[in-house]
Order: structure tokens, then C-alpha cells, then sequence
């Protein structure tokens, strides 16, 4: 079997070991870098605007208090019961016509 050994010197080989090292290191380097970005781009932020966190309170108290004022429909039933309540049936026509105009 026959060898070329013309070109092959100790400075070559050193040489060729120290560019394989180097470019090692690079790649290494490179790496690194990549799973840095990796780790900052993976990280998910949300930021709520004072107007948000202000509309979350107030759905907060909305829910937390009652539609009905509890108090002034006991008043009501007591006094349609008792024939207090009085309806005049002229203002009940006009908000009836009033209303339909509304929608209409």
C-alpha cells in the first residue's frame, strides 16, 4: 500500500487540530447564543391596562350585588295586598304608548 507523504509535516497536523478547536468553540458558542434566545423568546408576558383591571372591579361588584332592590319589592307586595297601590291608568297608557314609540 502506498502513501502520499510529501505534504504531511507536524505543522500541518497542529495546524488542522487547532482549526478543529476553533471551530468547536464556535459551534459551542453558537449554541449557547440559540438556547439563550430560546429561553427569552419562550417566556410569555401579559401586561392588563388600568382600564381593564378598573372593568373587572366593577363586573366584580356587579356580580357581587343584587339586580333587585329586594327591599322595595316587599314594599310593593304589601301595599298591592293591602289595596294601598294605587294605579292611574292614564300614566300607565301614556309610558305603555311612550315605550312602543321607543321601539318602533
Amino acid at each position: 500500500m502506498a502513501m502520499n507523504i510529501n505534504n504531511l509535516t507536524n505543522n500541518n497536523q497542529v495546524k488542522q487540530k487547532i482549526d478543529q478547536q476553533t471551530q468547536v468553540k464556535q459551534q459551542a458558542t453558537q449554541n449557547s447564543a440559540a438556547a439563550e434566545q430560546s429561553k427569552v423568546a419562550s417566556k410569555d408576558s401579559v401586561s392588563i391596562t388600568p382600564q381593564a383591571k378598573q372593568l373587572g372591579e366593577l363586573q366584580k361588584k356587579a356580580n357581587e350585588s343584587s339586580a333587585v332592590n329586594q327591599k322595595k319589592v316587599e314594599q310593593l307586595k304589601k301595599a298591592i295586598m293591602s289595596g294601598e297601590y294605587k294605579i292611574n291608568p292614564e300614566k300607565l297608557a301614556a309610558s305603555i304608548a311612550n315605550f312602543e314609540f321607543k321601539l318602533g
